[in-house]
């Protein structure tokens, strides 16, 4: 397939329902990304990422004579079907199961508070390695809504009203859940590493509003 970036989804969809091998191929390169970085966020598990994008181009192939361009992106619908699935898998599961390694990269990135120690020695390794196994857990404690919001918002650096399209809700309640899980993993942060020689945390701090 020629081009193959210029080609509009609709003419991929009619080939895929035609039986167009490369064009289901040229769609899995286009959202299998995203859609096995935000099962991974919410499961922590390769495995149970794996499973959730294979889930959702099944069901793509299945129903692609079904989707209509008219009521929604694509990205949307095939995210539609991995959360589904992730939620199956939690409940089946009964918890989370943590955050990928550079989760902490992710939510400083998006200027959640950082925390350092005072000064630098050949201890950063190991504090660094302590404290990501920290936000693991803070992270792996929120509400299965906080947590998502900050996956997709955080983690996944996605804009408001996208994530707002994604699930379903105004920009508003993205914005009003984004800012309460920022609130809680701060504060169980600062609890949990108050003894330890870091810069405080500033829960109130001012963060992008886009």
């Amino acid at each position: 397939m020629s081009d193959a970036a210029e080609v509009r989804e609709e003419v991929l969809l009619e080939r895929l329902a035609a039986g167009d091998e490369e064009a289901f191929r040229e769609l899995y390169r286009r959202h299998q990304r995203p859609l096995y970085r935000y099962a991974l966020h919410m499961t922590g598990r390769p495995e149970a990422a794996e499973e959730v994008v294979q889930e959702a181009f099944m069901v793509l192939i299945r129903e692609v004579g079904k989707f209509d361009p008219q009521r929604g992106e694509l990205a949307a619908f095939l995210f539609g079907i991995a959360r589904n699935h992730v939620h199956r898998l939690l409940d089946t599961e009964g918890r989370y199961q943590g955050l990928p390694e550079d989760g902490l990269d992710g939510l400083a990135r998006r200027g959640f508070p950082a925390v350092a120690p005072q000064g630098a020695d050949l201890a950063d390794g190991l504090f660094r390695a302590e404290l990501t196994e920290q936000v693991r857990r803070a992270v792996l404690s929120l509400p299965e809504r906080y947590r998502e919001v900050v996956t997709l918002c955080d983690l996944e650096e996605m804009e408001y009203g996208q994530a707002a399209a994604m699930l379903h809700c105004p920009v508003g309640t993205v914005r009003s859940r984004l800012n309460r899980a920022r609130e809680m993993l701060a504060e169980k942060l600062r609890s949990t590493l108050a003894p330890r020689p870091v810069l405080p945390f500033s829960a109130t701090r001012a963060f992008d509003t886009r």
